[in-house]
């Protein structure tokens, strides 16, 4: 029989391999490195990291990440997005390579260096795979890019989930061995390597012919300048920081409060897979409502918001009921997946990650739907993931205190209600049915001739000759681009 410290100690070993695994979910890798990213994620410290030195090493990196992410953009306009991915993937490479390092040697000086390195990293990352996502489509395409990028990403995180879970599925204890980690570091060296092969913004020609909107000759002094005239000529992009801050908010509550503290380890393994595998099909049910045809896109934007709203009151209401079952002075629960009772939570912890990926796909899609400017979207997807980090950290930090999970709850809860309340102005009144070509080039020194294929360039002509003669308002092609284009 265990004494009361040796369970206490044995608790705060668990606690840090769901917290390392989980508050790393915020930067996950990009693009090229989609698939591993979320695989190592499944895999978290293995239960082998002393939980004072993970602790640590995560507040650097979420204080890193904060920073760096929020000015991120500019680092991406300057050097180029294919550059940035490459940089980007190297803190991640390190980062494992410190558990590896730990699990020899017990470095805890490295394991916090690769942390606060991995955050910097991380930021120049998720900012450059966000523009990627938002400005290689065309503007009824990006739903479906934004879904495929999440199922992809999501693919890795169900594929690390098996590892632990085939690890403990007859028993309630596992460790993942450095064999694991050193092919993990391989495949993190490919996706690397990989990034590489993406092609570069300017290089970039879409099926109608058009070419993605970009400064031709970016300077550190023109890009931390346009970070600041992002922000004061789209000062309505503030309205949506609430929606960043939320949408990881809810991580440490989900691994932590409900995870952790109901279920057992095997049974925890399981629900990772689960959570990861829903998050798949909420992207693609989320990517197909946001380029549903037969629609403008100022309705779609509204339809996916009311939705959005309806399946957050379902979920979290669901939500509600479950956690007044359990406190944190409840003890170890140790729900197994064996038990009578299993089936309700589990299907709850399901749609946990469904809403996950929900909001997010919804709050990308967003920001992609206020500009085409690969060099504005930057910005915006590098605000997105500074202030995300930041939210992420300050969830895990009040469960660092031992704050009630009731109350844990509701601060989730209600910051995604209050976050969409605060934007619907931006979703309501600033989504258009199509963004005018001029608007967009007003942020970068490119012409309608670079960014237009030879189809469209010759119908806006055509348009504006006859303008003043039948009062055709020009913004009728650009609205037609929001449905398929003959091809150029």
């Amino acid at each position: 029989m265990a004494s009361p410290e040796e369970k206490q100690e044995q608790r705060q070993m668990e606690l840090a391999q769901e917290h390392d695994a989980a508050s790393s979910s915020d930067p996950e890798s990009g693009v090229d490195q989609a698939v591993i990213g979320p695989a190592w994620i499944g895999l978290g410290g293995g239960g082998q990291v002393n939980p004072h030195d993970v602790n640590n090493a995560n507040t650097a990196l979420y204080s890193t990440f904060a920073v760096v992410g929020f000015f991120a953009g500019s680092i991406a306009n300057r050097i180029g997005l294919r550059l940035t991915l490459s940089l980007g993937g190297l803190g991640y490479f390190l980062y494992v390579a410190a558990l590896l390092s730990y699990n020899i040697n017990e470095n805890a000086g490295f394991l916090i260096f690769a942390g606060a390195f991995l955050g910097v990293c991380a930021g120049l990352l998720w900012c450059a795979q966000g523009a990627v996502m938002l400005s290689y489509p065309r503007e009824h395409e990006k739903g479906k890019y934004i879904a495929i990028f999440w199922v992809i990403f999501n693919l890795g995180g169900v594929i690390g989930s098996l590892i632990p879970l085939g690890q403990n599925m007859h028993s309630n204890a596992g460790r993942v061995d450095n064999a694991t980690y050193i092919a993990f570091l391989v495949l993190m060296a490919i996706g690397f390597i990989l990034c590489w092969c993406i092609a570069d913004c300017k290089h970039v020609k879409r099926k109608d012919g058009s070419r993605i909107i970009v400064i031709k000759n970016p300077t550190w002094k023109s890009e931390f300048l346009g970070l600041w005239e992002t922000l004061l000529q789209d000062s309505y992009i503030v309205l949506m920081f609430p929606m960043f801050l939320a949408s990881n908010w809810f991580y440490g509550y989900h691994f932590n409060a409900v995870n952790l503290a109901y279920f057992n380890v095997r049974t925890r393994a399981l629900n990772s897979l689960l959570y990861w595998l829903m998050q798949m099909v909420g992207a693609f049910v989320f990517g197909q409502l946001l380029d549903l045809k037969g629609l403008s896109r100022q309705w779609r934007a509204k339809l996916n918001f009311g939705i959005l709203v309806a399946v957050t009151m379902a979920i979290w209401g669901g939500g509600y009921v479950f956690q007044r079952g359990y406190t944190r002075e409840s003890g170890e629960i140790g729900t197994d997946f064996t038990d009578s009772n299993y089936i309700g939570p589990m299907f709850l912890y399901m749609f946990y990650g469904f809403y996950d990926a929900a909001f997010q796909t919804c709050t990308y899609w967003y920001m992609g739907s206020l500009s085409n400017n690969s060099r504005k979207l930057a910005n915006f997807a590098g605000f997105y993931k500074g202030i995300q980090s930041a939210g992420a950290a300050g969830m895990w930090s009040l469960d660092a205190q031992e704050t009630p999970y009731m109350t844990e709850f509701a601060s989730c809860w209600g910051i995604l209600m209050g976050s969409m309340l605060i934007a619907s102005p931006v979703i309501f009144f600033k989504i258009k049915n199509s963004t005018a070509v001029e608007e967009d080039l007003r942020f970068s020194d490119n012409t309608t001739a670079d960014v237009m294929g030879a189809t469209a360039t010759h119908e806006l002509g055509e348009m504006e000759k006859h303008q003043a003669a039948d009062h055709t308002p020009t913004e009728t092609l650009r609205e037609s681009q929001d449905e398929p284009a003959p091809r150029a």
